[in-house]
């Protein structure tokens, strides 16, 4: 009967034990995730403001001013 009551604490401590690490594992992998989540979304608008600067009429315009200032240079 001693044993059975000795196996039993000793699982019932094995199970806390790794239950108090998953949740921590588990923290910190919902922090990581929010982390990545706040970094995609920063690089998604700095993705919009370059593809209006790219777009934009005046962008080509002044691209093909600056290719013409180098030809004329070489």
């Amino acid at each position: 009967m001693t044993a059975i009551a000795i196996v039993a604490i000793i699982a019932w401590v094995i199970v806390s034990i790794t239950g108090s690490h998953r949740s921590k594992n588990l923290k910190k992998a919902n922090q990581e995730v929010s982390r990545l989540e706040s970094e995609i979304a920063q690089l998604k608008e700095r993705v919009e403001v370059l593809e209006k600067i790219v777009t934009d009429s005046n962008y080509d315009l002044k691209k093909q001013f600056d290719d013409l200032e180098k030809d004329k240079v070489a």
